[in-house]
């Protein structure tokens, strides 16, 4: 007599980085959800090429996994610090931001608790079935498995980004070409060369030089070019920290796709610059090494990277423009890391699945409010996205602030009753135009303000 098949889950989430472990967190006590999530990986593992010493992460530790959808959690950040014997360490502290090792170390933790996550088992096929439910092919030590779910949510993450012209060199493992997400594999490599160059402005970029900087020595000399105009700090004044709120991801949500990607493309130091302490603590380290003479150091902003090419000697040649003057140069180096950020990784469909889903013209998924992806007719499917909406929901996709709120939106949708409260209002700015709902008394008409309930 043959097996029974497997019951049908309610929700299989596909990759488990931060924001996929926080929806299984939140799902952990809601009571009757059958739900597993799968993850290639033989264990919890962020970002590790970047794990720095000293590097925090750049917001406050309130944006864990659960709390700003439910701080009574068993899965926050200040629990994981009691049970490990570290609250009154942190309390000491004094520091909002947390270090990333461990906020990694934290998310280990929480993966190391949850029973229903499946590492080592890879997604090879996630199929949408005729009657809208889903079937998920696995690999894993066991062999391969089959699973059949009402949902997925993908969280499958992002992948690293390479200017065009250094695509051939990365893929070649005997140049010296690496992205920033593997530093740290190759970090003592580098320390040891005598040119280094660093192409980007953003955070990992800052940090990278820093590293450099503190550990490399006089003899180091480091090279850091941007296109961009300049070494900027990241936005972190509150007032521009409310553009990472629930209100401001449906604001950017309800305008016409043009003017999204317009609005993102002049909003990259909400997320993209450089904190103020890297910025301070690179700028010192140069005062400091100044006093007996100049740093090491070549950098420049406004300068794109146009070609790579490798050397007889074994290291590379660059062909650099300067995109004020309209003048290019060139310059040697031993190695050549790229800060060049990331891009959502494509969802592991295969192509008729794909074929029964809605795309914009520039091949990105169509995404609903509630983070569902959108059927070829137009109506909402049963498949959830995690940092996969920036073209439709904003610069708050990639942050953790967002995260667990984002969550909380999913959890409700896909049972289908408000199991985690989601406020209205969370900040004082309003993004759209006013409307007759809007508090307050127009001008000039003397009235007083009506009071409302807000929700």
């Amino acid at each position: 007599m043959s097996a029974a098949p497997a019951p049908t889950l309610d929700l299989v989430g596909i990759g488990l980085g931060p924001f996929n472990l926080g929806l299984a967190a939140l799902l952990s006590p809601v009571p009757g959800v059958r739900a597993e999530f799968l993850d290639r990986k033989p264990g919890f593992d962020w970002h590790p090429g970047l794990m720095l010493s000293g590097a925090e992460i750049q917001v406050p530790f309130l944006a864990d996994l659960v709390t700003l959808a439910d701080p009574t959690s068993r899965w926050s950040f200040l629990n994981y610090l009691r049970e490990t014997g570290r609250l009154y360490r942190f309390y000491f502290y004094e520091h909002m931001h947390v270090l990333r090792s461990e906020f990694g170390r934290y998310c280990a933790w929480v993966a190391g608790e949850l029973p229903q996550l499946r590492f080592g088992e890879d997604a090879t096929g996630v199929d949408l079935d005729a009657d809208g439910t889903w079937t998920i092919t696995a690999t894993g030590p066991g062999g391969q498995t089959v699973r059949r779910a009402r949902h997925v949510a993908f969280g499958v993450g992002t992948a690293p980004t390479v200017p065009a012209c250094t695509a051939r060199s990365v893929a070649d493992p005997a140049a010296p070409v690496l992205h920033s997400a593997d530093y740290m594999s190759h970090r003592e490599h580098l320390l040891e060369l005598g040119t280094v160059t660093v192409i980007g402005s953003g955070q990992s970029a800052a940090e990278i030089v820093l590293d450099l900087l503190q550990h490399g020595g006089d003899r180091l000399q480091i090279d850091w070019y941007s296109r961009s105009p300049g070494f900027l700090a990241m936005e972190y004044s509150k007032l521009g920290l409310e553009t990472f709120s629930p209100e401001y991801t449906a604001h950017f949500r309800g305008l016409p796709a043009d003017r999204r990607d317009a609005r993102r493309g002049s909003q990259d130091l909400l997320y993209k610059g450089i904190s103020l302490s890297t910025s301070e603590a690179i700028y010192d380290e140069l005062y400091r090494r100044s006093v007996d003479g100049e740093p090491t150091i070549d950098y420049r902003a406004g300068v794109e990277l146009q070609g790579v090419r490798r050397t007889a000697g074994g290291g590379l040649g660059l062909e650099l423009r300067h995109l004020d003057e309209g003048t290019t140069f060139t310059r040697g180096t031993d190695a050549l890391v790229l800060a060049t950020g990331y891009e959502a990784a494509p969802l592991p469909l295969p192509e008729r699945t794909r074929e029964r889903l809605a795309f914009d013209t520039e091949g990105r998924p169509e995404v609903t409010a509630d983070y569902r992806l959108v059927l070829a007719d137009g109506t909402p499917s049963t498949a959830f996205v995690q940092n996969a909406e920036l073209h439709t929901h904003g610069v708050g996709t990639p942050d953790l602030g967002l995260g667990a709120h984002r969550n909380a939106v999913i959890i409700n949708a896909f049972l289908g009753r408000e199991e985690y409260p989601v406020r209205d209002r969370n900040v004082f700015q309003r993004f759209g135009a006013p409307d007759s709902s809007d508090v307050g008394a127009q001008p000039g008409t003397g009235s007083r303000p009506a009071l409302r309930r807000i929700a």
